[in-house]
């Protein structure tokens, strides 16, 4: 079967319903409920969450928006290196919203209780680090790090300062990958031994061709600062609102969208990551200037028994389509945009036999000797069969994991998805960058976070 891509997967949210469901089609209801629920309960007014965006481009508002969606959240500031930003953010959120260029400014407000980080990649460590030692939660966009050096640095940080640190990748909180957990843990799909993930982005915008505003100057953009720590060259619109093209400022493919797909991994199996991994990729579509690759394919080895291999293109043509298929000893799952399907197979138990080309007499002799060690109609266990487990209309993963941040915020219990695990699914992902760049297989160690 093949995944429901994003245009069918608007199309079926808009339309599923438990009355519309067919025969072996499962509404992933009760998690559903229970969020209802949560979202229905009153919050005192002593106990909402004050929050600030830094890094206003489109990551960074959606993130906002979903976090919005929570009760008891509030947004009073916005810091952005775009004036053009500045001012949207005031179109969206109202005039008395406070905003700056430099996010530093918000850091020192006693009002503001956490911050997202939607900025580029190289200021992820910076901006984070800064907000936990102004005694802020944070929630820090994917990839967790730019460089390997900021893992450690950000742990440290959040452990030191007493802060919730809780990373950006949603597939934690989903409905559907908490079922795609279940499911491996109960053996529904026997032993795994191999996860195949893939995330096409075909098209301008997939291939990180965004706008550029036709006021972008170095009066309307905080050029120096939104450098920061990349290579000082002359103000470049593109370089500023498509960065993600470029390794000064993003991490690529491996960091944009691999990311995902090991965080979404490593939460259903449980694995601290893998042991080694190699990669290739090229462009081979988008020549136009960027160094960061639009084809990559990665192959990574697991110590549970299991590889991973996954692939990214920006260039087919075809609808943008996202999946990751586990498959196993006694059957598969596949997860979808909405959903996932559950496909067991029969089990062989017998061995079978080949005996044309014996004498006829050993032949009878072979089978009578086989039908009576195996029964006929004993060969296989009858497990086959489909299902298939869907998300209920309007189901959002974003707003569930930024709910769950929120309660991290104000329980001071661990986040969903801690550095920890922001760490060692962002160190994952970049094994493919770097072993594209050395042209060699690289070794990782999941539990300590070191290459090795």
């Amino acid at each position: 079967m093949s995944l429901w891509n994003r245009r069918n997967f608007l199309r079926a949210a808009g339309a599923t319903s438990a009355a519309t469901l067919m025969p072996g089609v499962h509404l992933l209801a009760e998690a559903e409920k229970a969020r209802e629920l949560a979202a229905q309960a009153p919050v005192a007014a002593n106990d909402h969450v004050q929050i600030a965006l830094i890094g206003a481009g489109g990551q960074g508002m959606y993130d906002t928006r979903s976090a919005l969606e929570v009760p008891g959240v509030k947004l009073v500031a916005v810091a952005d290196c775009y004036d053009g930003r500045l001012a949207r953010s005031k179109e969206m959120w109202g005039d008395d919203l406070f905003t700056t260029r430099d996010y530093n400014e918000i850091l020192a407000r006693k009002d503001i209780d956490a911050v997202i980080i939607g900025t580029p990649d190289h200021w992820h460590k910076q901006a984070s680090v800064d907000a936990m030692k102004a005694g802020k939660d944070v929630y820090c966009e994917k990839p967790m790090i730019h460089l390997y050096a900021d893992g450690p640095e950000m742990i440290e940080a959040a452990r030191a300062n007493k802060r919730i640190l809780q990373i950006g990748s949603q597939r934690v909180s989903s409905i559907v990958y908490a079922k795609a957990k279940e499911l491996l843990a109960s053996g529904a799909i026997g032993k795994l031994n191999m996860v195949t993930a893939y995330w096409d982005r075909n098209s301008a915008m997939g291939a990180w061709n965004y706008t550029v505003p036709p006021d972008a100057s170095p009066d309307t953009c905080d050029w120096p600062r939104f450098l920061g720590t990349a290579p000082k060259i002359p103000f470049n619109a593109e370089h500023f609102f498509q960065w993600r093209k470029w390794k000064a400022y993003g991490t690529g493919v491996a960091g944009d969208l691999f990311v995902h797909l090991f965080s979404g991994t490593h939460f259903i199996t449980g694995s601290h990551g893998p042991t080694r991994g190699m990669a290739t990729g090229a462009i081979r579509y988008w020549d136009d200037g960027r160094d960061a690759n639009d084809v990559l394919l990665g192959l990574f080895d697991y110590r549970e028994g299991f590889n991973l291999s996954l692939r990214v293109n920006f260039v087919d043509g075809g609808e943008e389509s996202e999946g990751l298929i586990f498959t196993g000893s006694e059957g598969s799952f596949e997860i979808g945009w909405t959903g996932l399907t559950l496909t067991r197979v029969p089990r062989e138990t017998a061995p079978g036999y080949t005996v044309n080309s014996f004498p006829e007499a050993m032949q009878k002799q072979i089978i009578a000797d086989y039908n009576r060690k195996y029964p006929p109609h004993t060969g296989k266990e009858q497990m086959g069969g489909t299902e298939k487990f869907v998300t209920p209309k309007g189901y959002s993963d974003s707003v569930d994991h930024f709910r769950n941040f929120f309660a991290s915020v104000r329980t001071r219990q661990e986040p969903v998805e801690d550095a920890v695990f922001g760490y060692r699914a962002a160190g994952a992902a970049l094994l493919s960058n770097l072993s594209i760049e050395r042209g060699q297989v690289v070794n990782w160690n999941p539990d300590e976070m070191k290459l090795a």
